[in-house]
């Protein structure tokens, strides 16, 4: 996916909370020439409508800075949120022009019903959602599918599993588990523990009384 975004170079001096009261989100544009980077701004309504589409470390967007000029392609590399109203506070972007090979994060699609969770009363147990990648920039998959149907109860796929499209090179451990086929009562049982673990953690330390 690539998307198109127009945007303005951030006059010196404007404050971003008062850029942001009237509509405007902050960003910044690394790597368009080496270390420099460049203060930008958005109009909220384009930023809205930026995320509904765009992932970070993922999506390749053709980035418009109209009043420099420079046009350039892009990827997403953080957004910063309020910590209380969540909304957007700040982008910002990473051009890939003369970059080489750049690093990304591709979601993983399950696809199909494993025949141990149909016929077999297993539980379909996801290790991985995403996966690291490297490669170059017009080489982004959107995603990874994976075809479960054919995995037994005690059934696992590894990342050598994955069907990588040429020039890609998988980041992570290379022995990771992508998903497992467990017996309902096994992962019953995984779900426990974790619970428990979870609430043994939220509780209050005390302190002993003399």
């Amino acid at each position: 996916m690539q998307l198109t975004v127009d945007c303005q170079k951030r006059p010196e001096g404007t404050k971003p909370n008062a850029l942001r009261r009237s509509g405007k989100i902050p960003a910044h544009l690394y790597g368009h020439k080496g270390t420099e980077a460049i203060s930008l701004v958005l109009d909220a309504k384009v930023v809205e409508r930026l995320l509904i589409k765009a992932s970070v470390n993922n999506t390749l967007i053709d980035l418009n800075i109209t009043d420099v000029p420079w046009r350039g392609k892009t990827l997403l590399r953080e957004v910063q949120s309020h910590p209380a109203k969540r909304t957007t506070y700040h982008l910002s972007f990473f051009a890939v022009a003369g970059h080489g090979d750049t690093d990304v994060e591709v979601p993983v699609n399950f696809v199909g019903e494993p025949v141990g969770v149909k016929l077999e009363d297993g539980v379909l147990d996801t290790q991985i959602t995403v996966v690291s990648l490297r490669c170059a920039p017009e080489n982004i998959p959107e995603a990874i599918s994976v075809d479960v149907s054919n995995l037994h109860v005690g059934d696992s796929l590894y990342v050598d599993a994955l069907n990588l499209p040429a020039n890609v090179t998988y980041l992570g451990d290379s022995e990771q588990a992508i998903v497992r086929i467990l017996p309902r009562q096994v992962n019953a049982e995984a779900e426990a523990e974790a619970e428990a673990a979870a609430a043994a953690e939220s509780e209050p330390a005390t302190s002993e009384q003399a």
